[in-house]
């Protein structure tokens, strides 16, 4: 790092800051803060879904991906891409919830199954969503730390995630919605120009024909038995039913996940929903396959010399190859995608615990200056807890098989009461309840607790697709036996 990057950075940071100091005085009421009063034009919707969802987080978890997995990893952003496409071709769910016009989910449930599934649902879905997010901070610390060439000391990632942890509540306390959205949009020019340049130097770097050879040479040199089909064919590496996962969590990003559908419920009419998404399914493709080519590159580049340093690879490749200026463009991009999607993260969560656990559990309307309040407390509380569990958190795991078996506690039940709540008539709340209480049983699938029970499956895709099964049984088994009272 030179001084030129170091430049570039601290003019990125102030002009966020600035940034979210001024989105302030459009921060009128709950709405405002939340759903950016669903004034989100298309182009504006396409780029923050992209901005929130590719943050740095997903950066370094695809390159990981990518290291692990090599080129056959690249089915997942194929998923990605296919579900997304196929929901804006056909609205399925997305176009009846903007309809709606819900703020949330659990807003949802409430119309459609009454407040206390509501109140169960939004419970589930903030325990899944924090403990996703979990260990968001201390990955970005990891790669300001491989990528500044720091010393790999667990004091000094401590204070790298306590500054970084200070830097993201100051900012995300003072906006909202409005703050997100314009700062997605900046992180997604910064981002995508940083891609570019990252792309074309580890290309120019290995050579795009040495890249192939050099990577086949390296994985049969450290196992001659390897069948070379696995670098590229998904199933003989992974098998069905983790590509079968990958579906499910592609549909899960697009259609489930609060984060993203919060940018659906903000556009500005139900008629651009499909286009939204339609766009959106090029940007789904491309946020995992990059990534994971560097992470691939980033293999080829050290030797396949990963030892306990998957994380850290695709980082120290890129302080490595990127010259003096566009080291600086990447890392501030990088920064602004640690930046966004945490702000996303947190806004989201903290404003569904106040919009939906914490009003209708006080019976009264509470004001628009009152539930801001108490969602920029809860900002706190969730950014003291994400500091603690990247302190304290142990598990080997990839951190793509972490996200998805913490998102599943709230996503396995929620498809079934979404999907079928939409779309099927006998769907009835306790159904619905027992559907998401169904969905708790994949908290099986965290590494601690597999280990603490001692289940012999360690696959999480596995795990997933049990609880998925189950909780869409107790869906349909709980509608039919227990079905709803007519008026």
């Amino acid at each position: 790092m030179h001084l030129i990057d170091f430049i570039i950075i601290g003019l990125y940071l102030t002009l966020i800051f600035c940034v979210g100091i001024f989105t302030r005085k459009y921060i009128k009421d709950f709405s405002d803060f939340m759903i950016a009063n669903r004034s989100v034009s298309l182009s504006l919707g396409v780029v923050t879904m992209l901005g929130t969802e590719l943050g740095l987080i997903t950066v370094m978890y695809n390159a990981q991906t990518g290291i692990n997995g090599l080129f056959s990893s690249f089915h997942i952003g194929l998923a990605a891409f296919i579900v997304t496409l196929l929901i804006g071709l056909t609205g399925f769910v997305v176009v009846k919830l903007r309809k709606l016009r819900v703020k949330s989910i659990p807003e949802y449930y409430s119309i459609r199954f009454g407040p206390n599934t509501r109140i169960i649902g939004a419970i589930l879905l903030s325990l899944g969503g924090i403990l996703n997010m979990g260990l968001f901070l201390k990955v970005g610390a990891i790669f300001i730390q491989s990528i500044f060439g720091i010393s790999n000391n667990d004091n000094l990632l401590t204070i790298i995630m306590f500054i970084l942890l200070v830097l993201v509540l100051v900012y995300t306390v003072s906006g909202g919605m409005i703050s997100v959205i314009v700062t997605d949009y900046i992180q997604y020019v910064i981002l995508s120009i940083g891609f570019m340049f990252c792309v074309f130097y580890s290309i120019k770097t290995l050579g795009w024909n040495n890249l192939f050879e050099s990577l086949e040479f390296i994985v049969l040199q450290n196992n001659e038995n390897y069948n070379i089909d696995k670098i590229y064919n998904p199933i003989d590496r992974m098998g069905g039913f983790y590509i079968s996962w990958q579906v499910v969590l592609g549909f899960v990003s697009a259609v489930i996940w609060p984060t993203s559908i919060t940018r659906v419920l903000s556009i500005e009419s139900s008629t651009l929903v499909k286009k939204q998404y339609i766009w959106s399914s090029f940007s789904f493709l491309i946020r995992f396959i990059i990534p994971c080519f560097l992470g691939i590159c980033a293999y080829v580049y050290f030797n396949g010399n990963i030892g306990s340093q998957s994380l850290s690879l695709m980082p120290m490749f890129l302080a490595e190859i990127l010259p003096v200026g566009v080291l600086g463009i990447v890392v501030a991009g990088m920064l602004a995608a640690f930046m966004s999607t945490h702000d996303s993260y947190l806004l989201c969560w903290s404003s569904i615990i106040t919009n939906d656990i914490i009003e209708p559990l006080s019976n009264k309307k509470l004001s628009s200056d009152f539930k801001i309040f108490i969602t920029r407390i809860i900002i706190l509380i969730l950014g003291i807890y994400i500091f603690y569990w990247g302190m304290f958190y142990e598990g080997s795991d990839a951190i793509w098989d972490y996200l998805g078996i913490t998102g599943a506690i709230y996503f396995t039940g929620a498809i079934s009461v979404v999907v079928l709540g939409l779309y099927w008539k006998k769907a009835s709340s306790s159904g619905a309840v027992l559907s998401l209480l169904g969905g708790l049983s994949s908290i099986v699938g965290l590494e601690p607790v597999r280990e603490y029970i001692g289940i012999g499956i360690e696959n999480p895709a596995i795990i997933g697709l049990l609880s998925l099964f189950f909780s869409l049984c107790l869906m349909i088994i709980g509608s039919l036996i227990l079905p709803d009272k007519k008026d």
